[in-house]
């Protein structure tokens, strides 16, 4: 470090968040797509920077997560890296990254802890994706999980909006959530399920829970940036709270450039740069004068 440079935060790790759940301290997980919503997030207070491949509709325009790329996902997870000081960045594992082998598993998020820079990949599914989740730790690899609705299978679930309704199904969750566990997952994530049976799945984990749509029980909260502050225009999951509305004001001053852009309003004179009349003048008149002298065209 130089001197005169701030001393460095000190940085969110798997101790920390176990050290915030034995206090009782909620952990605060935001979505982070990009370098300017990642340092907009830290500055927030987020705990953990989830780099998730819901970027595939947040940013991409996909109609869901299936189509992102592991690329894609690196991409973006290392501009996340780059500005984060505090938090946890945590990268998803897209769908065929992890799918195939545990040896395509491994190569994948080595990948993302190399080139990118992330702390931890996450891994989506329950006791199917367990001994995937085994192989990536005992390679040197922190994992977190990831069930109750899954995104990149949704197709397959018999309901997209919440998962552990019904008691079979709820029984499945419960061996779900004990199977990651004991794979090896420092923390998982809890997607919409009911409220009180996510309060008694969090009572006897042994790792940090961090809900979305899984009720206040949970360890911590997720939520998608760009849900939080009302950049999507169109309406959100029952699970979200919308903070502000940030769409309407940005489509405002959208048109209101495209206004001034017609009607000659802008630039003005103070948004560009100066030259001296008599510079342009001179180099003009030699301009001119050389043209002039070998048959060519004046500058115009």
């Amino acid at each position: 470090m130089n001197p005169g440079e701030p001393e460095p935060e000190q940085r969110v790790t798997i101790d920390t968040l176990r050290a915030y759940r034995a206090a009782g301290r909620k952990i605060v997980v935001l979505t982070a797509y990009d370098a300017p919503f990642a340092s907009l997030a830290e500055q927030a207070g987020a705990d953990i920077l989830m780099v998730g491949d819901s970027l595939g509709m947040a940013i991409l325009g996909y109609p869901t997560t299936v189509p992102v790329t592991l690329d894609q996902m690196l991409h973006h997870a290392a501009a996340v890296c780059r500005v984060r000081r505090r938090a946890m960045v945590i990268g998803d594992m897209p769908f065929g990254s992890y799918n195939s082998s545990e040896r395509d598993a491994i190569i994948s998020a080595t990948r993302f802890i190399k080139e990118a820079g992330v702390d931890a990949v996450k891994v989506e599914g329950g006791a199917e994706v367990a001994p995937t989740i085994k192989a990536l730790v005992r390679a040197g690899i922190a994992v977190m999980g990831h069930v109750g609705v899954l995104p990149q299978l949704v197709a397959q679930q018999s309901s997209a909006a919440v998962q552990g309704a019904t008691r079979q199904a709820a029984l499945k969750l419960i061996r779900d959530c004990r199977a990651v566990e004991e794979a090896g997952v420092f923390c998982y994530q809890f997607e919409s399920v009911p409220r009180l049976l996510a309060r008694e799945i969090v009572k006897r984990s042994s790792v940090p829970v961090l809900g979305i749509g899984a009720g206040e029980f949970c360890d911590g909260q997720i939520l998608i940036t760009h849900d939080v502050v009302g950049l999507f225009q169109r309406p959100a999951p029952r699970f979200v709270k919308r903070y502000a509305d940030l769409s309407t004001p940005a489509v405002e001053a959208l048109k209101a450039f495209s206004d001034d852009v017609r009607q000659g309003r802008f630039p003005e004179p103070r948004h560009s740069f100066v030259i001296g009349e008599e510079i342009i003048g001179e180099l003009f008149q030699s301009e001119e004068a050389r043209g002039a002298g070998s048959g060519g065209q004046p500058v115009r």
